[in-house]
């Protein structure tokens, strides 16, 4: 009888160290999908085509739209006060 059961008692720790070693797999890898989740994420709101990247370029356009505005109005003065000086001068000159 004693036989037995140390042969039941080996089957049992044997079954208790693959079932640890399971787990031990489950959690790595659980612990490698959350750091390759983060990884993604972080690449999505820090990285080169990310959201901030996004945000900024965003920005820039509407600084560029304005500058085009307030050049095409510097533009248009400049000609008006070019064409004006134009007037002025004699006809001699002129080509």
């Amino acid at each position: 009888m004693s036989e037995i059961l140390k042969e039941y008692d080996d089957s049992q720790k044997k079954s208790k160290k693959a079932y640890s070693f399971l787990v031990f797999l489950k959690y790595l890898g659980v612990s490698f999908c959350v750091v390759m989740l983060g990884m993604y994420v972080g690449n999505i709101m820090f990285g080169k085509r990310s959201l901030d990247v996004m945000l900024g370029l965003q920005h820039q356009k509407e600084r560029l739209k304005n500058d085009v505005e307030y050049l095409k109005k510097q533009n248009a003065r400049l000609l008006k006060e070019y064409f004006e000086l134009k007037e002025l001068e004699p006809e001699s000159t002129k080509k």
